[in-house]
This record gives C-alpha cells, structure tokens and sequence, in this order.
C-alpha cells in the first residue's frame, strides 16, 4: 500500500519515566531540537496530537486577538 503524500506514521516508546522519544526521521522533518519545547494537545476520544512547532505563538494570538481592546 502506497504512503499518501505528505502522510507518516511512527512508533514511540513510553520510557519508565513516562518520556517518549520523537524517531530521528521525524525529528529531522520536523525541526525538532533539543530543548525544544512541544504542545501536546489530547482529546479523550480522538487521542494525542503534536501540532508543528510555533504553535503556541499561534493559539496565544488567536486568544489575545480578539479585536477587542479593555481598558
């Protein structure tokens, strides 16, 4: 079966700690480095999603942009 374009699945393992390490492949597609710092976001039902890097900069705008100044 043919992978969809731009689609990638690996496998992690949860250490004793409860650490998981990121496969290298991914890491390099990714950008991620050593202390980088990811957003985990988890639904109970659909499961665990790491969305990209710059993330939180993104969802902090959203919130904080509402049009509206306080005074």
């Amino acid at each position: 079966m043919k992978r969809p374009e731009g689609k990638y699945a690996w496998t992690a393992t949860v250490g004793e700690k409860g650490q998981i390490v990121i496969p290298k492949p991914a890491r390099e597609l990714f950008g991620i480095k050593p202390g980088d710092t990811l957003l985990l976001l988890g639904d109970e039902t659909r499961g665990i999603a790491i969305p990209p890097k710059g993330t939180f900069s993104e969802l902090f705008q959203m919130m904080f942009d509402s049009g509206e100044t306080k005074k």
